[in-house]
């Protein structure tokens, strides 16, 4: 079953409370988003990292209930 994009925003706040989340359903199926995702939190990480604390902010739904999300992740601008 489709996660609701409610709820994926809602599993990234909470693992990343300052987080900016803007969720977007790429083709209207409920079943491929892309995430925009700003936090403070992810200053000094790479690219790598700031998606490995997304995906534990989605506690294991990436691939199960949520099949497809391409993320874009960043530090707010100065």
């Amino acid at each position: 079953m489709p996660m609701n994009p409610a709820d994926i925003e809602r599993l990234i706040k909470d693992g990343i409370p300052d987080a900016k989340v803007t969720i977007e359903d790429l083709r209207g199926d409920g079943d491929h988003y892309a995430a925009y995702i700003v936090s403070e939190a992810f200053r000094g990480k790479s690219r790598v990292q700031q998606h490995q604390m997304v995906y534990q902010a989605l506690q294991g739904r990436m691939g199960n209930e949520l099949h497809a999300l391409a993320l874009q992740t960043s530090a707010p601008a100065d």
